[in-house]
């Protein structure tokens, strides 16, 4: 049986945690070429991938660049690959994506990592339940599966291995004295271990108050009006933020000292060149770096800086950013945080499993009475999707419900973007497309520095038939992060083919390929293989879409009406299916 393929939005967040990492942090040629590599891959151009094509591309060689004479490609593929093995042999042992660059090419390859903690590693009565990442791939036995790696680095892997498990065990150790000390008044005291365990959420029994958001500071170091312009754009970005709690001060100052476990601190601080400035992401607790970006001169001028610090911003705050991942893999998170992390999971791969497992704690800690406007904003998407999806639970899901979930987030929240948001979504669900723009925009005006409102915005604005509108600001959107959601993919593929840009379209739609099988994502997989003269590939996607999804297939514009597609979309999509031989001809 062959492995299973990741996700398409799985490779992205891992890229952007590889981009984060240490172990990249000081080689800007590494990250360039594997961005690049990893992103033309994702596209769909893995056969563009020559050493030629990426010297002229990443490394700026002319259309004279002969490979035989300059090795720059060769050289720092080869050292690309160095840091890959030393960042998945170390940093990045638990990532639950492998990608590769196998020897002979340059295109990524990407696996499933099998490395996980096992169920017996965890301290008895911890209350602490598997991650929905961790159910769906840890294997129905005993021991801990191994993926098989290259023999290069193998030694490497199984000396880390040894020194991890007896890290483990000394934990485990500790952990265990700690509870025969404390007794059952740790638990007593800290009732978020039976919420995490009901909601199936993941990380250890929380330390944290079951609300708490990740603390975030700012420390300016650096002089200057480009340092000032980049303080001034980071510091507005951040206070529009719903998931996390901005302080706007230094991290030295007076501060709640039990929080450090999930505060980090944003330093600016002089760049390596006259006039770059270098923006360093860290831990408060630890003083791990998360994410070091150096701007220069340029990009920190009026007009490129607010889209430099949107990019590094939506990368590192939301839940699917370098902030929550750390603290979900350091098990020190709150429920709240731990909700948020299922929530994003969810978006990733659109699962019915991953849906309950984030429903559930997010309505656990409705039921606690939460103040948390987020909470709200998040049940009411979670349970349209419900309704849009025909998911078991929670039974009874309805649209009602949903816009009560978003009334009572509006209620706490009047000027929360995710609040907006969630109305906004539930609107356009209703054919509500005026209320339903005018929400959306309010949710990207509250924060224009996180693209994922933009990309809201943006997926709202084609649904209401503004496609010339639209179509740039999801585009925008996902082109600067590409770590996005899936959905980002499938609406640009909607708007480019409305604006008759067929390439752009069949390229979205190719990055749909390793997401759950959903109708109109096969069918948007179907009309880029068609339009792009991929006629095998159509052929298998048809019977695929014919077998999985046969009332789909058998009136397709059923479907997009109940979903209140524009109706000129909806007839150009049933034009093309028809034409892919996917619908009734009468």
């Amino acid at each position: 049986m062959e492995p299973a393929t990741p996700a398409a939005p799985a490779v992205r967040e891992t890229l952007e945690r590889l981009l984060a990492s240490e172990t990249f942090g000081r080689s800007e040629r590494a990250r360039r070429l594997l961005r690049y590599l990893v992103e033309r891959e994702q596209a769909g151009e893995g056969d563009r991938l020559k050493g030629v094509s990426i010297a002229m591309d990443v490394f700026g060689k002319d259309g004279d660049f002969d490979a035989s004479t300059d090795a720059v490609v060769r050289v720092q593929a080869g050292r690309l690959r160095e840091l890959l093995e030393h960042y998945f042999a170390n940093e990045g042992i638990a990532e639950p994506v492998r990608i590769a660059i196998p020897r002979g090419g340059y295109v990524p390859s990407y696996e499933l990592n099998a490395i996980r903690l096992p169920a017996e590693a965890k301290p008895a009565g911890s209350g602490q339940a598997p991650s929905a990442e961790h159910l769906e791939n840890s294997a129905p036995t005993d021991a801990v599966p191994l993926m098989a790696t290259p023999a290069a680095s193998a030694s490497s892997l199984t000396r880390q291995l040894r020194f991890f498990w007896a890290a483990m065990v000394l934990v485990i150790a500790m952990l265990g004295v700690l509870v025969v000390r404390q007794g059952n008044a740790f638990f007593h005291d800290h009732d978020t271990a039976a919420q995490v365990e009901t909601a199936g959420a993941t990380g250890s029994v929380a330390s944290q108050p079951f609300e708490s958001l990740p603390l975030i500071y700012m420390a300016i170091k650096a002089d200057g009006p480009e340092a000032a312009r980049v303080a001034s754009s980071l510091r507005a970005g951040l206070a529009g933020f719903d998931t996390i709690d901005f302080i706007g001060r230094d991290a030295d100052a007076t501060r709640e000292s039990s929080a450090d476990p999930i505060s980090f601190v944003f330093d600016v601080i002089p760049g390596p060149a006259a006039g770059d400035v270098m923006i360093e992401l860290q831990s408060v607790a630890t003083g791990r770096v998360l994410l070091s970006r150096n701007l220069t001169s340029a990009e920190s001028m009026p007009g490129a800086v607010e889209n430099n610090i949107a990019s590094l911003l939506t990368s590192t705050v939301p839940a699917s950013g370098a902030i929550y991942s750390y603290i979900d893999q350091s098990d020190i998170q709150t429920s709240q945080i731990g909700c948020l992390v299922l929530n994003d999971r969810y978006y990733l791969d659109q699962s019915a499993r991953t849906h309950e497992a984030a429903y559930r704690c997010l309505e656990k800690l409705a039921g606690e009475s939460t103040k948390s406007s987020l909470v709200y904003s998040e049940l009411a998407s979670l349970q349209l999707e419900a309704v849009n999806n025909h998911y078991a639970y929670p039974p009874g899901a309805s649209i009602e419900q949903a816009m009560l979930f978003a009334h009572r987030a509006i209620q706490m929240a009047p000027m929360s973007p995710h609040a907006h948001r969630a109305y906004g979504y539930l609107n356009s669900r209703l054919g509500n497309t005026d209320e339903a723009i005018r929400w959306m925009r309010k949710s990207y005006e509250l924060n224009p520095y996180d693209l994922g409102m933009a990309a809201a915005y943006g997926y709202g604005l084609i649904f209401a038939g503004k496609y010339q509108e639209g179509t740039p600001i999801l585009g925008h959107a996902v082109e600067t992060f590409s770590g996005h959601p899936t959905w980002w993919d499938y609406g640009l593929f909607l708007g480019a083919l409305m604006q008759g840009d067929t390439k752009r379209a069949a390229i979205a739609s190719e990055s749909l390929r390793t997401t759950t099988s959903k109708s109109h994502y096969l069918a948007a997989r179907l009309i880029g293989a068609k339009i792009s003269g991929r006629d095998k590939l159509a052929s298998e996607l048809a019977n695929e879409l014919a077998a999985e999804f046969p009332k789909f297939a058998a009136d397709p514009r059923a479907t997009f009406v109940d979903r209140k597609y524009p109706t000129d979309l909806t007839d150009r999509l049933v034009q093309s299916l028809r034409s892919a031989g996917i619908g009734n001809p009468s």
